[in-house]
């Protein structure tokens, strides 16, 4: 992510969330945001017209690869609501792509290791 934030770290948000959401406290019916939902980015371009800077933060970080909803909402210091709602702007746009979260045979979320370790490893940095 880009050093030029549309918020101060010291003093908090210059804008209030429901502001980047244009009040909206819920993604279009059309989507289903679960917190290890999976975004991907289907748009590789830069620059691209009508996306704010919020929804862009979230567009770079998910290039990096497929990434949980949880995840991007701590790396752009966002509340999981104003994700969720970005989000599902970016998939009507055709920019990112949210696939429901793997589920094991019992109909519980499947448990990824790799996601685990990494849940480990952020806890033991606090």
């Amino acid at each position: 992510m880009t050093d030029d934030h549309w918020y101060e770290d010291e003093t908090g948000p210059m804008v209030r969330p429901y502001t980047v959401t244009g009040g909206r406290t819920r993604p279009s019916d059309g989507h289903v945001i679960d917190l290890m939902s999976q975004v991907t980015t289907l748009e590789a371009g830069t620059g691209l017209p009508g996306v704010d800077h919020a929804a862009a933060a979230l567009l770079d970080l998910a290039r990096c690869g497929p990434r949980p909803v949880v995840e991007l909402a701590a790396d752009v210091d966002l509340p999981l609501t104003v994700v969720r709602v970005l989000l599902g702007d970016l998939a009507e746009a055709g920019l990112v792509r949210i696939d429901e979260p793997r589920r094991s045979p019992d109909g519980g979320a499947a448990a990824d290791p790799e996601l685990l370790r990494e849940i480990v490893e952020r806890l033991r940095e606090l």
